[in-house]
């Protein structure tokens, strides 16, 4: 039998309208019994079926929904739910063969994809998965299996070594699924060849949410000098070459990720106008400044400096010092294309964190495009956690 978690009464229940989730202090009562990781179902205070999902009490979250259908949780329901996935990229790229297709895409976005814990990517034909929670890597043969049928790509790696599953009690694992391959894979950005390490790079080697505002800031690079800051492989860089700038410097704190940038850099012909330095971005932009460096263009592209709550009001002065730096260091005019992927950070913290910079900056901050993740990387109304990134492109101009 299936074990039945009921709601607390008295409580706005947010999985009641549409979220995914559901903490354990929003719940009354659990009926029968159950290990962590196996399938339970949700009952509203007044006893009507909510939604199936897996659950976990060691997790921060206690149940992660999978279906608001009362129905197997079996092989059909997966393949379902992938088939659906990947029908959605296809239209949303026109993509024939995942397999054969030279670009990158996020296949599998999580929550979003109504697969919790679940993330895909595939680049230039090669697939990379993460199974981050119990309950889904209890499925992990079965998706394997069925991502194989349904994709058949040229390898498969596993990139299960991301600390977030030890809270879930889950073991740091890696390695390939199958037959081995070389894991410096190549794929096709917005027209450039980009090596991705799927074994040693970051989360599945490579950041595809930022793919089109890469390609948002070519119009504003041609003739220009480039400074791609916190590059990590090179992404913005490198695009910014590919729209004519005229010098590029990509600035790391990661010498390996530096060595894939230069290797994609010699792999398109830019080796001669791009530069690379390895350095802590907040150190290096304040040398920049105090020698009196300047830029037609800054991009800067930091990771998370938020994992909760608790780290918004920190993160929000790292957001600050860097924008600052960065904008005292722009030519007038010149162009700071800006974003954040902590999701615990808003869309109007961020905004009003730029405003703060500016002012203090002494300069007008003139806001071209407001964007977000790629399409591939889906929002869910009501699921606010799925919108996490925010991207600014801004023209500096001068106080006058």
């Amino acid at each position: 039998m299936t074990a039945v978690v009921n709601l607390l009464p008295g409580v706005p229940h947010r999985v009641l309208h549409g979220h995914p989730w559901v903490f354990s202090n929003e719940v009354k009562s659990i009926d029968g019994t159950y290990s962590p990781g196996d399938i339970v179902e949700i009952r509203s205070p007044g006893g009507k079926f909510v939604a199936l999902g897996y659950i976990n009490p060691n997790s921060a979250i206690l149940v992660r929904l999978l279906s608001r259908e009362d129905r197997a949780i079996d092989r059909d329901f997966f393949r379902e739910r992938l088939q659906s996935a990947l029908e959605y990229r296809r239209t949303l790229f026109g993509v024939q063969s995942f397999a054969e297709d030279e670009r990158g895409f996020r296949l599998v976005f999580s929550e979003a994809d109504f697969l919790p814990g679940l993330v895909v990517d595939i680049f230039g034909g090669y697939l990379v998965f993460q199974t981050l929670t119990l309950g889904i890597d209890k499925w992990k043969e079965t998706i394997i299996d069925l991502l194989a049928e349904l994709v058949s790509p040229k390898g498969i790696y596993e990139r299960n070594d991301a600390p977030v599953r030890e809270l879930e009690g889950l073991d740091l694992v890696a390695g390939y699924v199958g037959k081995p391959f070389n894991p410096l894979v190549e794929m096709v950005e917005n027209g450039v060849r980009v090596l991705v390490d799927v074994q040693k790079g970051q989360k599945t080697g490579y950041f595809l949410d930022q793919s089109a505002n890469r390609l948002a800031l070519r119009p504003f690079v041609k003739g220009k000098t480039v400074l791609d800051a916190f590059s990590y492989s090179g992404g913005f860089g490198l695009s910014a070459m590919m729209g004519g700038a005229e010098e590029v410097l990509c600035l790391d704190v990661s010498e390996a990720a530096l060595d894939m940038a230069k290797a994609s850099a010699e792999l398109n012909g830019f080796r001669q106008k791009m530069r690379f330095r390895a350095g802590n971005a907040f150190d290096v932009l304040r040398e920049l400044e105090s020698k009196g460096a300047s830029f037609d263009v800054v991009v800067l592209d930091p990771p998370a400096f938020a994992r909760s709550r608790k780290m918004v009001e920190r993160a929000l002065a790292g957001y600050k010092e860097i924008n600052l730096r960065a904008m005292r260091i722009l030519k007038p005019g010149g162009f700071l294309c800006t974003s954040s992927c902590s999701h615990h950070v808003t869309k109007e913290e961020f905004d009003a964190m730029l405003f703060d910079a500016a002012r203090d900056a002494g300069k007008y901050l003139r806001i071209v495009e407001s964007r977000g993740q790629r399409s591939d990387h889906p929002i869910l109304s009501g699921v606010p956690e799925t919108e996490y990134l925010k991207f600014r492109l801004c023209q500096v101009l001068p106080r006058h």
